[in-house]
């Protein structure tokens, strides 16, 4: 098993995930990261059972809990009038029905958990300032050329992984060189601690144990306590125009306030006095195009499947990838059949979990009879029907998984 290498370009989840999920098997792993050091931006994210069964397998669980919450409910609310729409419960309910906990982390929690354990292991190897150029097909691979510190090389690799986000340079590699789109929609983020003023305020409109979402015809706010309790992060999503394709930048908040307009005052106050705000465009990645080559190329994570964050699953469905990744090539003696079959199997599942997001997207802007309808079916709606309905989520694991293996069950 050692004698095959495998190469990842990108350290962010996706890659570090990656690589643990192959050094799990026994094969070596080298990461190249571009940036000369590693960092992490944005700020919440969400991580489902789908996703937090596997971090247990792989022994990043225990790293990062201390740094979590697990949420009581998922909660959603009249941004106008802040009624409760709905709930789903999460909590100690979420891990007897999906058996894995239900968490909210900081992004950069999460990655010095992975971090901690890559370094760990001594089948990985971390390279940083890094750049990967050509992958070319060879007979028992692909040979990877790289540039680092001004000095180029070349690694030979029985497969390269790209895990390089949504605005990947490693997409060409297995087709068309197209790159990520932007879907129309800006985030627009900040984080407020707890115990502060604004903490106090946002405390009045809703629990500080759930994650909340303000639904709204113009923009929906989800808020959700992170870095132990400590601090809240804060996204809304508007409409907008495109700009620069980088994380964030601090703006002015003009344009979220507009998208506001009729929100209850102390909603829209909270707004003004949470900031400063970070905003950058989401863009989406086409989940039809390819995602292997049949030498021995992969994407996963955004590079391969960019999409909006309305369903909550970036970090998950990366997460999925790259451990689905690894069984399923060292599972096959052949690596082109390995990838086909691993991409045809994750394409269903991705453009399923796309399809709630857009489903999620219209019912939380809907306005007029719409929401009144909208509104209905969620009172009709018991918490425990919604939590069924998301049974083929959050209670998926991977093909052939034991629940008696290490972290299987959580």
């Amino acid at each position: 098993m050692q004698s095959r290498r495998i190469v990842i370009a990108g350290a962010g989840i996706a890659g570090l995930t990656a690589a643990l999920a192959f050094a799990r098997h026994g094969l070596g792993v080298r990461i190249y990261e571009r940036s000369p050091v590693l960092e992490e931006v944005g700020a919440g994210l969400q991580l489902s059972p789908n996703a937090t069964r596997i971090l247990g397998r792989l022994g990043v669980l225990d790293l990062v809990s201390a740094s979590t919450v697990r949420p009581e409910a998922i909660v959603l609310r009249d941004a106008a009038t802040l009624a409760e729409r709905a709930r789903v419960p999460l909590g100690a309910a979420a891990e007897r029905r999906w058996k894995a906990p239900y968490l909210v982390a900081h992004r950069a929690d999460l990655q010095g958990a992975l971090l901690a354990r890559v370094t760990e292991s001594p089948l990985i190897e971390i390279a940083t300032g890094a750049t990967v150029g050509t992958v070319d097909a060879q007979a028992d691979g692909v040979r990877v050329s790289l540039t680092q510190g001004g000095i180029d090389s070349h690694e030979h690799a029985t497969l390269f992984v790209a895990a390089d986000g949504v605005w990947s340079a490693s997409r060409r590699l297995v087709g068309p060189n197209e790159k990520s789109r932007f879907s129309g929609e800006l985030a627009w983020r900040t984080t407020i601690p707890v115990d502060s003023d604004v903490g106090r305020q946002f405390a009045g409109l809703t629990s500080l144990a759930t994650v909340t979402t303000f639904l709204h015809p113009g923009f929906h706010l989800v808020a959700y306590p992170i870095r132990a309790g400590h601090a809240v992060n804060l996204a809304a999503f508007t409409p907008g125009t495109a700009i620069a394709e980088q994380w964030s930048g601090e703006t002015d908040a003009g344009a979220l306030k507009r998208a506001m307009h009729g929100t209850a005052p102390a909603l829209a106050r909270l707004v003004d006095e949470a900031g400063p705000w970070t905003v950058w465009p989401l863009h989406t990645v086409d989940p039809t195009r390819p995602w292997t080559a049949p030498s021995g190329i992969v994407l996963i994570g955004d590079a391969a499947h960019a999409m909006t964050p309305f369903a909550a699953q970036g970090a998950a469905m990366a997460i999925e990838d790259a451990y689905t990744l690894a069984d399923a090539f060292v599972a096959a003696s052949n690596t082109a059949t390995a990838l086909a079959q691993w991409e045809a199997a994750r394409k269903v599942r991705v453009r399923k979990v796309a399809r709630r997001g857009a489903l999620n997207h219209f019912a939380w802007h809907a306005a007029g009879p719409v929401a009144l309808a909208r509104n209905l079916f969620l009172r009709l709606k018991s918490p425990a029907s919604l939590a069924a309905d998301m049974d083929w989520l959050y209670g998926w694991a991977p093909p052939g998984w034991s629940p008696d293996g290490p972290g299987g069950r959580l």
